[in-house]
């Protein structure tokens, strides 16, 4: 399922250790607000039915989630998980979900503040990371098209692999 052309509501997250950053786009798919934060806790497994709540909630047509790349571009363990909740995400909404390099994108929202005249001492870190979800989501909607993932296996269904667990 491709992300909608006519856009709509999307919906980005920006995925951290400690919280992760929602923004929502207005209905016509063209400006970018930070919709707060979600905060994880340590030890505990990612919040995916939090995250299915938000989207529903904010009326998302399409999810864009920031993929935490290194600096060469590959993988990283967080990239990794974001890839997995991506998949899951997809399963349970049923909405696209499209996986975005999110390198930098605390960097700008940071950026903005102090271009804005704030400073980023001042700003509590949950501002900036929805900040940084917008700027992730702001930078989607202007790209043309963005590759989807595929939904992850229904954990009900037998696998190939007999030995795997479900998620």
């Amino acid at each position: 399922m491709p992300m909608p052309s006519d856009k709509g509501r999307w919906m980005s997250v920006d995925w951290g250790d400690r919280r992760i950053g929602l923004a929502i786009s207005d209905p016509s798919g063209t400006i970018a607000t930070p919709a707060g934060v979600i905060e994880r806790r340590a030890g505990k497994r990612p919040p995916v039915a939090e995250l299915v709540r938000r989207a529903e909630a904010l009326e998302a047509r399409a999810i864009v989630m920031g993929l935490p790349l290194d600096g060469d571009g590959e993988d990283t363990l967080r990239a990794v998980e974001c890839r997995t909740v991506a998949a899951e995400l997809a399963r349970r909404t049923r909405l696209p979900v499209a996986l975005l390099d999110e390198r930098y994108t605390t960097a700008a929202a940071l950026r903005g503040v102090r271009e804005s005249g704030g400073n980023a001492r001042d700003r509590k870190q949950t501002d900036i990371d929805a900040l940084a979800a917008g700027v992730l989501l702001q930078q989607a909607l202007r790209m043309q098209s963005l590759p989807v993932v595929e939904p992850a296996a229904d954990p009900s269904l037998p696998r190939p692999d007999d030995h795997a667990p479900p998620l």
